[in-house]
């Protein structure tokens, strides 16, 4: 399926459908983006991020939340 025929099929869902596809879409997508924060930390590319702030905490120029 083209992604036109799914907006087109989306819009015209009736609205109890929507909220239903809604609910499972930010569920979906939340499961998608923990995957890439997941394989990114596998994979070490966080790892310059993280050494960057734990040198940033030792040096003081953080403050807590």
């Amino acid at each position: 399926m083209k992604l036109k025929e799914l907006e087109n099929t989306i819009a015209h869902l009736p609205p109890e459908e929507v909220a239903r596809f809604r609910e499972w879409f930010l569920e979906f997508d939340a499961e998608q983006f923990d995957r890439r924060i997941q394989d990114d930390a596998d994979s070490g590319r966080l790892d310059a991020l993280a050494e960057s702030a734990l040198a940033e905490h030792a040096a003081g120029r953080t403050k807590p939340l």
